[in-house]
């Protein structure tokens, strides 16, 4: 807050400037998020990274020697652009290399990083505004050279970039290219996600005794140490031996189907809609908690350390749930606990009265926990349950556009609201409530489709499923993309039908989760 109002008068700016730059941002950076997936996965995840957080911590240092508008809404959309990629293509290329239910607590430490950076923004800015206080705005420049907004942005920017050298240097293409990896251990790492991408899957009623033992083997939770031990050595003989001809971890690949499954996926749109719902709080966070720190203190750097706490509640609660998604094995139940809280820190913030400072300090950072949760735990759902890389990296940048919650919620937060925001408050908590009832539905819905197809699968024969489960041409017919075939050939008859069906070369059998022998964790 305070380093916004410096920057705007120091160089001259208006108000409104800084505002409609923030709007350029979030307009790039929401709307390019399918595009920095499908970029990251042609260019290959572990280029690609690097390469954007190089350029956007070049352009935040520059911000440094902004003196016009023009500059500043320039540099807010390159970074924006730069930004939409990052989180669904690292996401993509953390899932390439953890099983599915490993994946969440890895996820929850990496998503949990935009807590500890709100947190040690705070505590930053507590910092360098203490050592480089504020000087009168007719000085035009301070006596030892900097103002304190140039070092913050210098400092993010510097951070950023030496980050970004170390990721061309760390990062690996694939588990065949680890560095950090003996051969064996290169190999066996191949191996077992070759192996969790392949299981569980449904079995006929005849099953012999042996396969619910293997069965049964692939749904056991892992324990930390079982993890390692099996990705860091004692299977050393072993790895030696396993076939990994074929690299599933690889970060490069990208095809027409690949994108055509993804948007004709229903469950993709269907999450994205309940995602964004269950994430309309994140304003309310930020317009409740200026409005309690004003009372609380008078001192911009006191305000400034007290958002470090709600954002530590919110890493470690974040933490706490995605562990225990891991260990039972499912996400719609922790995202409905996560809701919950969600839902009782909000109504707390404002149905408590005004002079009950701490209380309704401590219900925000109790609203920061809930918020946190649902979002991870829905990109968690996606990679485990997407085994085709190349589709789940467009469908984790789809689901980008859930940021589109920031912009619904600032414009449902409107300062005409102000002091109380009363109105915007219930018809967040009616929408966080219909997300709730959404992610509930969804559940019911994914125990309906598996037992669907257990039925399906049930009087198939023992080499009809090892069929279906390895190149997806069971019995069943193997119909593609019916619906959007159908609308095609309204629009543009058979010639346009046949021209879609080369682009999409839907020939061959199921793929991934179209598997039928393949089940929906929940």
């Amino acid at each position: 807050m305070k380093c916004r109002g410096d920057f705007t008068k120091d160089v001259g700016l208006e108000p409104d400037d800084l505002n409609t730059a923030v709007a350029v941002f979030f307009a790039f950076f929401v709307a390019l998020q399918p595009v920095g997936a499908v970029l990251g996965r042609k260019i290959g995840m572990a280029v690609y990274v690097p390469i954007c957080m190089s350029i956007w911590g070049l352009c935040t240092a520059l911000h440094v020697w902004v003196k016009t508008k023009w500059q500043l809404v320039l540099l807010r959309a390159v970074i924006g652009s730069l930004e939409a990629g990052f989180y669904p293509v690292t996401v993509s290329y953390l899932s390439l290399f953890y099983t599915r239910y490993e994946f969440a607590r890895r996820l929850g430490i990496f998503y949990g990083q935009y807590a500890i950076a709100g947190a040690l923004g705070g505590l930053l800015a507590y910092g360098v505004f203490s050592k480089f206080p504020h000087q009168n705005q007719g000085a035009s420049q301070p006596a030892d050279g900097w103002r304190a907004w140039q070092i913050l942005f210098l400092l993010e920017g510097g951070c950023t970039i030496v980050l970004a050298m170390a990721g061309f240097f760390w990062l690996p293409h694939n588990a065949k290219t680890a560095w950090f990896l003996s051969p064996s251990e290169r190999a066996w790492a191949e191996e077992r996600i070759k192996r969790d991408m392949d299981g569980p899957t449904i079995q006929p009623s005849s099953k012999s005794d042996e396969a619910i033992d293997r069965h049964e083997e692939n749904d056991r939770p892992h324990s930390t140490s079982e993890e390692n031990q099996g990705l860091l050595g004692s299977s050393s003989s072993r790895a030696a031996t396993l076939d990994v001809t074929k690299t599933v971890t690889d970060d490069r690949g990208l095809t027409h189907a690949d994108i055509a499954s993804a948007i004709l996926d229903w469950k993709l749109w269907y999450l994205l809609t309940v995602n964004i719902l269950s994430s309309m709080p994140v304003t309310a966070f930020s317009v409740f908690l200026p409005l309690v720190l004003r009372k609380l203190t008078n001192s911009p750097e006191q305000a400034n350390l007290l958002t470090a706490p709600p954002f530590l509640v919110g890493a470690v609660v974040l933490y706490t749930f995605t562990t225990w998604s891991d260990k039972r094995k499912e996400r719609i139940v922790p995202i409905l606990w996560g809701l919950g809280l969600l839902l009782v820190g909000l109504t707390g913030v404002v149905a408590l009265p005004a002079n009950w400072l701490l209380t309704r300090y401590t219900f925000l950072c109790i609203l920061m926990g809930g918020t946190f949760v649902p979002s991870p735990l829905t990109v968690a759902w996606f990679t485990g349950n997407t085994p085709e890389t190349g589709k789940r990296s467009v469908m984790l940048g789809i689901n980008g556009w859930g940021n589109l919650a920031g912009v619904f919620s600032a414009m449902l937060f409107q300062p005409s609201f102000a002091p109380t925001y009363r109105t915007p408050f219930f018809v967040t908590f009616a929408l966080v409530m219909i997300a709730f009832a959404g992610f509930a539905l969804f559940r019911m819905l994914l125990i309906h489709h598996n037992r669907r197809r257990q039925n399906i699968v049930a009087g198939w024969t023992q080499e009809d499923v090892e069929t279906e489960s390895q190149h997806g041409t069971g019995p069943a017919p193997t119909p593609k993309y019916t619906s959007f075939f159908r609308l095609i050939r309204m629009i543009g008859g058979e010639s346009a039908t046949r021209w879609a069906a080369l682009w999409l070369r839907t020939e061959g059998g199921r793929k991934g989760d179209e598997k039928l022998t393949f089940q929906y964790g929940l």
